[in-house]
């Protein structure tokens, strides 16, 4: 733990990077604007670096987003606040490496890999339900979302091969 003056500019910090810095914050629905914003960021590294410079960024993210999760939750009572959203970044991030090597880096892939990943994420089926309660609050808030994103990018896998084996992709 930070010295205690340290503290509020350290627990900001935390709170800036948990929220997806500010995108948690909207009124309505904050998951899915944080996941939405996240494409952003992942659209530019990958059209600048491609998907080594995406699978880069999420590598350097998930420490930084348990570091804010696990600075940020002891201040408050929920154990999972909607505001944080730095979670769907990561798992909007890990969709994208999944969908990008079979559907390219398209506005098409972008709204199949966020549609996907936003379904999972909600619906939380399998496992997805049992890892968001296992461990400390500070890994599972990240763990279910990671897992989402895995479920999310075999869906888009396994539909791609659908579509080519069927003739309707060539």
């Amino acid at each position: 733990m930070p010295s205690p003056e340290l503290l509020p500019r350290t627990l900001g910090l935390a709170r800036l990077i948990a929220a997806g810095f500010g995108s948690g914050w909207l009124p309505k629905a904050p998951g899915t604007f944080g996941s939405l914003v996240a494409l952003l960021p992942a659209w530019w590294m990958l059209a600048t670096y491609g998907l080594p410079g995406l699978l880069g960024m999420f590598l350097l993210f998930i420490p930084l987003a348990c570091w804010s999760t696990f600075i940020a939750l002891p201040h408050l009572a929920d154990k999972d606040p909607g505001w944080v959203v730095i979670d769907e970044w990561l798992g909007q991030w890990l969709t994208l490496m999944l969908a990008v090597p079979l559907l390219g880096v398209t506005w098409w892939s972008f709204v199949f890999a966020f549609a996907a990943f936003r379904l999972f994420d909600i619906w939380k089926p399998g496992l997805i339900r049992r890892v968001e309660h296992l461990g400390p609050a500070w890994w599972s808030i990240h763990a279910d979302d990671l897992l989402a994103a895995v479920y999310a990018g075999l869906s888009l896998g396994a539909g791609h091969l659908v579509l080519l084996q069927t003739g309707l992709l060539t």
